[in-house]
């Protein structure tokens, strides 16, 4: 999802409003109960006066947000009047961040409800909602008396020594958003900016539509006995995908052929974004997008990634060639015509070698993963971890957008209401195929001394149950659902006083470490055995499945993770130095061969199908690089008890409860108890790679 380019717009990334603060509710239930066959079916709304859109009173109806946005930019002119005649001192952090959330409050809104609601008027009522405030923050983004306020404090050794260290990195937050927009430059330049700036929300607005588009071919070009694999449309045949798990090499090959065949069209909005978002970094004083993209982060600048990739390469190097022959050898098993790997190979072929070793079938395993007894694990592993619990809440009529989205109360065992989940978890037309976290509405201690409660949607893509027979998830759906979850948790435990920099309002690279981190809970026995019970017999999953789930992984991943090191790398190349020396399409086929090792197809261009250009721009590393850290929490902190309740006192205090408010290194330093290398990086993302000896012998 695209950000808003703002002195503002760090916040301004999927969040919006909710209810206040409430005591406990005499409404709430279990949350497992909560998803089984039967609530799903019968469930239904709160009676009582109707309300709107995650209880914001004005959004009963698609005219609302008209109103919402009227009072907001009504707001916002006061404060940024208020803004520039405060004297220097703590009150100017607190008006901006009071700025900012006036502004969040429907912008964040509008960012989710513009995608996932299912009526086409609150989705285009949303849509332009969400231009309007951008206009506005453009706007403030070049408002130099604005900016001057901030800066007389920034200027003023005094007051800022006497700030916390929380506000002093708040504002230099909101200082850095100015400057990355512009607002140093003179009047010419800084329209240039906003005006750069504009032109690349458009880009990347029609590159992502570009990416998903389908390409169609005249029927008679494929033999005829693999053209059902296709959605025929008279004479053409569309192909909208890469078809990656079907069994019949030809499909395969013919689909990435097809699918990533150039687009003149796409191709020249991807040369013209990576230009812009180049001209604009160096409009504003950086060598590169990528040196503007990765301030702040975990990796500070463009060299630390390119070592860091350029060292899990290497010693990825061996093993990959490894997997390579593996598939190499099953393809010519089963295909001793054509034996030669191909990048269409490799997501089949090592799902065949899994298969092979280790006799993985996901309907074996999904009788035990009921999605209540899912809930019903989380809500355990919360509890024991950071005495927190999920509750079921019923919802007022007008507050969720379609009947089976669920609201999750969460509750700490001595702070009481902490926030509010939520959960749009089940397929519905036109829904968008993807599993993600909207930070609704950000938390933050309000002027009256209230604390502000987050609100956030989880959304999935499930399928319904059906009558007898509750949602049933296969291991990979349980493991996005702990994934989503720990971005949830971040949210709610990030409890900071600026909703500026609140929950996972943080660098891209940290942000995705507590969600990988609870990957790792959801593969270990002693969490699985907690919940993971025969939704017929109440039999528990047996260890040897969960560890020969676990191990099944492990088959081709330093291959899995190569691939990932192409992507990251070719991103860095893209972001960095301009003009680039060849056509993307020479880099992709130069950085796939080097650094992936398969070749690349001719005529393909798959870099116009890479949707992450768009919201990852010099940032896909961030995958890995947040993998590495979540993996070294985990072996360090929790694998010897996942439960251990010191030491998730420890993960919140240390690296939840900060947000965006502390620097990103120092949060995973004051957890290790060290300050990890890119090599510490590097040998945790390959350790992680290495069978399990027991599960080897055993299955041996």
């Amino acid at each position: 999802r695209r950000a808003l380019p703002a002195a503002l717009g760090r916040a301004l990334r999927g969040r919006a409003v909710g209810p206040g603060r409430r005591a406990v509710s005499t409404s709430w239930c279990p949350v497992g109960a909560a998803f089984d066959a039967k609530q799903q079916q019968q469930q239904q709304p709160r009676e009582g006066r109707e309300t709107g859109l995650f209880g914001v009173p004005e959004l009963s109806c698609p005219a609302g947000f008209q109103e919402a946005q009227d009072k907001a930019l009504q707001e916002s002119e006061q404060l940024v009047q208020k803004a520039c005649s405060t004297p220097p001192g703590p009150e100017t952090v607190l008006l901006f961040d009071q700025l900012s959330d006036s502004l969040c409050r429907v912008a964040d809104l509008a960012d989710f409800v513009k995608i996932a609601h299912p009526d086409f008027a609150f989705r285009e009522a949303a849509e332009e909602a969400c231009r309007n405030i951008g206009t506005v923050v453009e706007k403030l983004n070049t408002d130099v008396e604005l900016c001057q306020s901030l800066r007389r404090l920034l200027a003023d050794e005094i007051v800022m020594s006497s700030l916390d260290p929380e506000t002093r990195r708040v504002a230099e937050l909101f200082m850095f958003d100015f400057e990355i927009s512009g607002i140093h430059l003179d009047e010419e330049k800084r329209k240039k900016a906003v005006n750069l700036n504009v032109r690349i929300l458009d880009l990347c607005n029609e590159f992502l539509t570009g990416t998903h588009l389908p390409n169609k071919i005249d029927k008679h070009v494929l033999p005829e006995y693999i053209r059902y694999n296709f959605t025929a449309e008279g004479n053409y045949l569309q192909v909208a995908g890469l078809h990656a798990d079907c069994p019949d090499d030809l499909v395969r090959e013919a689909a990435y052929k097809i699918f990533l065949y150039p687009n003149a069209e796409q191709l020249s909005r991807l040369e013209e974004l990576l230009a812009s978002r180049n001209s604009l970094a160096q409009l504003v004083g950086y060598d590169t997008f990528a040196h503007r993209a990765l301030q702040g982060t975990m990796a500070k600048n463009p060299e630390t990634v390119r070592q860091f990739l350029e060292k899990l390469s290497d010693q990825l190097s061996k093993r990959t060639q490894k997997d390579f022959e593996m598939m190499t050898k099953m393809k010519m098993k089963l295909n001793p015509q054509n034996s030669k790997l191909m990048p269409w190979d490799h997501p089949y072929y090592s799902g065949v070698l899994r298969a092979e070793r280790y006799n993985i079938d996901p309907g074996l395993y999904c009788p035990f993963f009921s999605l209540g007894s899912c809930m019903e694990g989380l809500n355990s592993l919360f509890s024991q971890l950071l005495g927190i619990s999920l509750y079921a809440e019923q919802t007022q009529r007008g507050e969720v957008w379609s009947e089976d989205v669920r609201k999750l109360a969460v509750v700490h065992e001595t702070e009481g209401l902490l926030g509010y989940i939520y959960c749009d978890f089940f397929q519905r037309p036109d829904k968008p195929h993807q599993d993600c976290h909207f930070t609704v509405r950000g938390g933050r201690l309000r002027e009256n001394g209230e604390y502000q409660l987050p609100v956030v949607v989880l959304m999935l893509s499930l399928p319904h149950s059906t009558r007898g027979t509750p949602t049933l998830l296969t291991p990979g759906m349980m493991e996005n659902l702990f994934h989503e979850m720990g971005h949830a948790m971040h949210s709610m435990l990030g409890r900071t006083r600026y909703q500026h920099v609140t929950g996972t309002r943080c660098p891209t690279d940290f942000a995705e470490v507590p969600s990988i981190l609870m990957e790792y809970f959801a593969n270990d026995y002693r969490v699985v055995n907690q919940f993971a019970r025969h939704y017929k017999t109440g039999q528990p999953l047996p260890k040897h499945m969960v560890s020969r789930l676990c191990e099944s992984k492990k088959v081709c991943a330093a291959a899995d993770m190569q691939l990932q090191v192409f992507y990251a790398a070719l991103d860095q190349i893209y972001h960095g130095k301009h003009p680039l020396k060849k056509s993307t399409t020479e880099i992709l086929k130069e950085t796939q061969e080097k650094v992936y090792g398969l070749p690349y197809v001719p005529n393909t261009a798959w870099q116009l199908r890479f949707s992450h250009l768009v919201g990852y721009g010099a940032k896909y590393y961030s995958y890995l690089m947040s993998r590495a850290v979540a993996s070294m929490v985990w072996k360090q902190c929790f694998a010897q008890d996942p439960f251990d309740r010191a030491m998730g006192e420890r993960y919140r205090r240390e690296m939840l409860a900060h947000g965006g408010g502390k620097e990103p290194i120092l949060m995973v330093q004051g957890m290790l108890q060290k300050s990890p290398s890119v090599q510490d990086f590097v040998d945790a993302l390959v350790s992680d790679l290495d069978q399990d000896f027991e599960t080897f012998i055993t299955d041996s």
